[in-house]
């Protein structure tokens, strides 16, 4: 198999399962805490605040995309594989191509901070970029099979991942509140789930009780709450349902 296949199938296959592989991620991040230098994670609420502002900060690049883009795009089917009615250009994607996956970057990022290790910043961000850039090839595929000489014109002046030029161009769309709801309510109750799981496994290995950080328990328990709020409304209720999105 031609090597151009090979990292399209292998991203094809990534993307299918992009919603649970990311969980090796925390295991690999509670052995190199447990491994590491335990003195180095005790808990201090300004630095974890900022851990947390990092993962919140990737949420809001991903608010900021889904909330102005249409139906179809974005790439949001696990099962079935890409899907793209249209081709995203204005907004946020006339300057970045691939705006979701800087957000889960630093959604990320932010419990990768949270083990006090440069070395684990620097697997984390090496096992990102191995993980998501066979994504990023295969959907760049898709979409150029798709949609062929525009997304070719699109695609040399805007940089896939880091964004180097500032040609902005603005959202056909408004921006919809609702959607955002819909789309992001669990990702952004992950972060927590995350950042509470390291805690729980931090503590423990420092005292040898299972226990949770005060602050950690009131962010959590603020955060299921809006969890269980919003999903009750999406599975109860049509409120979140927009036209066209």
């Amino acid at each position: 198999m031609a090597l151009v296949h090979e990292l399209e199938n292998s991203g094809n296959w990534l993307f299918k399962r992009r919603s649970w592989l990311p969980v090796f991620m925390i295991i690999a991040g509670v052995f190199m805490m447990y491994q590491g230098n335990r003195q180095a994670i005790l808990f201090d609420m300004r630095d974890e605040l900022i851990f947390l502002g990092v993962s919140l900060f990737g949420q809001i690049i991903r608010v900021l995309t889904v909330g102005f883009t249409p139906k179809n795009t974005s790439g949001r089917n696990t099962v079935n594989g890409q899907i793209a009615d249209q081709l995203n250009v204005t907004g946020i994607y006339s300057i970045i191509r691939h705006p979701l996956y800087l957000g889960n970057f630093f959604m990320w990022l932010g419990p990768a901070l949270f083990l006090r290790s440069i070395w684990a910043v620097i697997v984390f961000g090496l096992m990102y970029w191995l993980y998501y850039e066979r994504i990023m090839f295969a959907e760049e595929q898709f979409l150029r099979r798709k949609f062929g000489e525009v997304y070719d014109k699109w695609s040399e002046t805007v940089q896939s991942f880091i964004p180097f030029s500032f040609k902005y161009i603005p959202y056909r769309l408004p921006f919809s509140f609702r959607n955002v709801l819909k789309r992001e309510y669990n990702s952004f109750a992950n972060i927590f789930v995350i950042f509470t799981l390291l805690d729980i496994f931090r503590n423990y290995f420092l005292s040898g009780r299972i226990y949770l950080t005060d602050m950690w328990i009131y962010l959590f328990a603020s955060a299921f709450l809006i969890w269980i709020v919003v999903r009750t409304i999406h599975k109860q209720t049509k409120w979140l349902e927009v036209e066209g999105r």
